[in-house]
């Protein structure tokens, strides 16, 4: 089975079809996927998703275009909103220096609160990094000097050492359907470098859809072509990048639970 690590079902995109969404995801394999907050003002309907199903759990935070408005500088909101028992992470949180839609100072302050999130309640931290390989490097190993948090660098895109210096402090990298597209040889390049035991598959959709999916409305059950595509490149079956993808979840997110998951799936 595969699990997306990374998707938004409360976008508008995927809202309007969410039980044809979850049952084609189904029938790809997928058996699981990790709904992503991005705005603490809509966090109760990112939870209400999953809360609904079995096979979907969910993160709190707020995504760096939105840390002008709701940019947290304390943890307290966060570390509230992960105590229930289908939070399993912390973010998407970081920087985007790509877009700027907020200022940089304040996309800061929001990371380091998110780390402090992460920190005090052991759940991963869920980063999204654009245009920002050093800075990010750059807090991240400074907030781990103050104490280590786990986490894992989303919708991987960055260069050699943005992998290089999040691997050094344990940290997952998860591929998207980046790694399908024509022009991302250099991706690709680093993708086969990386160890298994810290790979994750996700979709971030409804973006981002992989070849053959181009042009479509991304969506969990296109997680299949971007797996499929990583284990070409890291020489090993799709079902050895399966398991192992999904073992890397499940300890990254060691707070979803596994044994429920298998069990409805073979009822």
């Amino acid at each position: 089975m595969l699990i997306d690590s990374h998707c938004h079902l409360d976008f508008p995109e995927l809202t309007t079809d969410e039980v044809g969404v979850l049952a084609r995801a189904r029938n790809a394999g997928v058996a699981g996927m990790l709904t992503i907050g991005t705005r603490l003002d809509q966090f109760e309907r990112v939870r209400a998703i999953a809360e609904r199903h079995d096979n979907v759990w969910c993160s709190v935070g707020v995504h760096p275009h939105e840390a002008k408005e709701e940019g947290q500088s304390a943890p307290d909101r966060l570390i509230a909103a992960a105590e229930h028992p289908k939070v399993v992470g912390i973010g998407e949180t970081g920087l985007d220096f790509y877009y700027e839609h907020s200022p940089r100072a304040e996309q800061e302050e929001s990371f380091r609160t998110h780390i402090a999130a992460s920190r005090q309640t052991g759940l991963p931290l869920i980063v999204h990094t654009r245009n920002a390989d050093a800075e990010t490097g750059d807090i991240l190993e400074d907030e781990c000097g103050k104490g280590a948090f786990p986490g894992v660098i989303h919708c991987f895109s960055s260069g050699p050492d943005v992998a290089r210096r999040a691997l050094a402090l344990g940290f997952y990298i998860s591929i998207s359907g980046i790694v399908t597209f024509k022009a991302a040889e250099e991706l690709r390049t680093i993708v086969r470098d990386l160890p298994l035991d810290r790979l994750l598959v996700e979709t971030d959709a409804p973006y981002l859809a992989p070849i053959p999916k181009r042009g479509k409305t991304n969506e969990p059950a296109f997680v299949a072509h971007t797996a499929a595509k990583v284990a070409e490149l890291k020489g090993v079956s799709i079902a050895e990048l399966e398991a192992v993808t999904t073992d890397n979840f499940f300890r990254l997110f060691a707070k979803a639970e596994r044994r429920r998951l298998e069990t409805n799936r073979c009822a």
